[in-house]
């Protein structure tokens, strides 16, 4: 089992060999097993799963399936069918990795994308203990011109 996790199949018997798939997509290979690819049995990686499906991609030398997407967005796809969960870095946006797992159409994390994105958008200018200071720019007299008015206006 060691070999197939360090990404060494190639002493790896013809079983183990079986259960794991290497994906290349846009340059960077990724190693994982064809239960987590099948975790969403509707999604277009579940049926790179199923090893009795040829759906005809081209492979690397190495022989594994060339996906023309971006790595970085796929690797929260790729861990979100590993744990269920999603986790990003701050340099990823969500709106990214939203439109890379509805291309994969995995889609209990569209759902939860979906909703952490109405979430954070909706709960701007909310009272959450923060709070947002508009900070205007105006010349000295037009501030006394400003009260001098307002004091002709009161008498």
């Amino acid at each position: 089992m060691a070999e197939a996790t360090n990404g060494n199949l190639g002493e790896a018997g013809p079983s183990l060999r079986a259960e794991w798939v290497r994906l290349n997509v846009g340059g960077r290979v990724f190693l994982t097993s064809r239960a987590t690819l099948a975790k969403d049995p509707q999604s277009f990686l579940a049926r790179i799963a199923s090893q009795d499906t040829e759906l005809g991609s081209d492979k690397d030398e190495s022989g594994a399936l060339l996906i023309d997407r971006d790595p970085q967005y796929f690797s929260p796809v790729l861990n979100f069918l590993r744990h269920g969960k999603v986790h990003l870095d701050r340099n990823v946006l969500e709106e990214a990795v939203l439109e890379e797992a509805e291309f994969y159409n995995v889609a209990d994390m569209v759902k939860v994308l979906k909703d952490r994105i109405h979430s954070r958008d909706n709960s701007f200018g909310k009272s959450n203990g923060k709070h947002v200071y508009r900070v205007l720019q105006c010349h000295e007299d037009e501030l006394t011109d400003g009260l001098n008015h307002e004091r002709r206006m009161e008498v």
